[in-house]
This record gives structure tokens, sequence and C-alpha cells, in this order.
């Protein structure tokens, strides 16, 4: 799993770090990433449970991209990354505090270009639903998508890949009772079904590599109404 927001992702992720290291291990992985919203403060933890589980620990961050890091607007856009050696690592870091001290507005934000400047020892995906690439997708702009995956395959070269996602709403919305959250899941599964065309023709047209994941915030399927209870306490 390359894609997973531990309890430090706050009041949104529920994994806890040496729970998520067992079942891994029980289930016969060898390698987990670490991909909290915006922040870094399980890394360490993280990698210190992999050692001693010995599972290989691969140090991430879900990013929040910003077109402009002065304009003090909500709309931003994620992107995945993953440190591939030391100088990723550091190069996280520095995103992070940049993200921090000079982009906060509500989340911690950097623009692509700093992206650029700080992307050494980095793998990069294109992101989740809520990340740009698909963003464009969903709103039927393919032209622009493609654009910007070329753009972030000429900056990462062979470190990009597409990412794509299958989270199975079909299965859960029959079981729904409330007619306007089942409206909601069936407009979210319609934009999925959009994203996942799109990006498998982004990756056959551009000859980028695609990568699967799955947005997990939490380990097992009892899990799923304590961590729908904590995103109901963010959410008001």
């Amino acid at each position: 799993h390359l894609h997973n927001h531990t309890e430090y992702s706050l009041l949104d992720g529920l994994s806890r770090i040496k729970k998520l290291f067992a079942h891994v291990k029980e289930n016969g992985m060898d390698a987990i990433a670490i991909t909290d919203h915006g922040t870094m403060y399980g890394a360490v933890e993280f990698f210190k449970e992999g050692k001693k589980q010995e599972v290989k620990s691969i140090i991430g961050l879900e990013g929040y991209i910003t077109r402009d890091m002065q304009t003090k607007v909500k709309d931003n856009y994620h992107v995945t990354l993953l440190a591939k050696d030391y100088d990723g690592y550091k190069n996280l870091m520095r995103l992070t505090s940049i993200a921090h001290m000079e982009g906060y507005y509500y989340k911690p934000r950097f623009t692509k270009e700093i992206l650029e400047k700080h992307k050494d020892g980095l793998i990069c995906f294109s992101g989740c639903p809520a990340a740009e690439i698909p963003q464009f997708l969903i709103d039927g702009n393919y032209e622009e998508a493609k654009k910007l995956t070329q753009w972030y395959s000429d900056i990462f070269k062979d470190d990009f890949y597409v990412e794509i996602q299958r989270h199975g709403y079909e299965k859960i919305i029959p079981d729904i009772k409330v007619q306007e959250l089942r409206a909601t899941l069936q407009r979210v599964e319609e934009e999925c079904k959009k994203v996942e065309v799109g990006v498998i023709k982004l990756s056959r047209e551009l000859g980028i590599p695609l990568v699967a994941t799955n947005d997990a915030h939490y380990i097992k399927k009892g899990d799923a109404e304590a961590q729908d209870a904590l995103v109901c306490i963010a959410t008001g």
C-alpha cells in the first residue's frame, strides 16, 4: 500500500502505526508507505516501527498544491509524494516546512514551482480524485489533464506515475437508507469512473506507468464507523 493516512492525518486518519505494521506483517506484505495530509509528524515513529517489525517503511506525504502562495483561497489540489532516498526525505521536510511557514492557509500549501525546486529523490503520483489532473478529468477537460500530466512527467522523468484508485462505492450505495447521501455517493462514483477512464487513457497515450493505490484511512472494515465519526468531528 503506497497511499496511507495514519493517526497523524489529524481527525481524518484512524490507523495507529503499531497496529498498521502488525496488520501488514500478518498479511505477508513486506513494505508500506505513510502519506499523511500535509505533514510528516509520524515519519520517525513509522520508520522505527518498520525496523522493529521488519517491514520496509516508505516515507511520503500527501501534499497540498496551490497556484499562488499569497492568494488566500481554500482551493488546493492533492499530490502524492514518496521519498526514494535520503535526498528525497530531506526534500519532503523542506516542502512541508515551506508549506507550513510560508503557504499556510487552512492547509499547509506549496506551488508546483516550489515542488519542482525540491523534486530530487522524490517519486510523484498524479494523486487521488482531489488532485489537479483528476479534477480536469472530472470537468471533462482531457487536454488540460494531458498537458499537466506531461509537465509532471517532464519534471520527474521515470519517477512520475499516474495514480489509479477504485474504492467500490457502487457496492455501498444500495445499502444506504438516506436518499441525499445515496445521491452524493452516486455522484462520487460517477466522478471516480471518469477519473479511472481518463488516467488509463493518459497512461497509454503518454507512455507513463500506472500505479494502483487505495486511499486508506483505517485498517479493517470494522473501523469504518469510528473513522466516519472522526470526519464528522473534523467537518462539524
